[in-house]
């Protein structure tokens, strides 16, 4: 099965560290997305730019929005993400639990779905 861990941190986080600090949490997280492509287990991995680069997008409520990042109300930004395959839902969360930005963010695992299912081929 498919797995995603999504890595939650504060938004600001990133510029409280130091140059040296930051190094040091990017090498922490290539060494352990290494080991996960070591095993075979790894599909994708990335580390996401700041919410100031971001822009929202909808239709949800009638005609087109375009919003631009940073967002006030927005306290978390998913900072990064591993995509594991072929893991079990134990291996996944042991993947977290792992996982050095778990000593500063939230990583949540979500496995991967269809997000709809047609229950009449069922």
């Amino acid at each position: 099965m498919a797995y995603m861990l999504l890595i939650h941190e504060p938004v600001g986080q990133r510029a409280t560290r130091t140059e040296a600090e930051g190094r040091a949490a990017y090498a922490a997280m290539e060494a352990f997305g290494e080991g996960i492509a070591a095993r075979g287990q790894l599909q994708a991995v990335a580390s996401l730019a700041g919410l100031d680069t971001a822009v929202r997008v909808s239709h949800a409520r009638g005609p087109a929005q375009t919003l631009d990042g940073p967002f006030a109300e927005v306290k978390e930004m998913v900072g990064g993400f591993f995509l594991l395959q072929n893991v079990t839902r134990e291996e996944a969360l042991a993947y977290a639990h792992a996982c050095p930005a778990a000593q500063w963010c939230t990583v949540e695992v979500r496995a991967l779905a269809p997000c709809f299912e047609d229950k009449a081929s069922v």
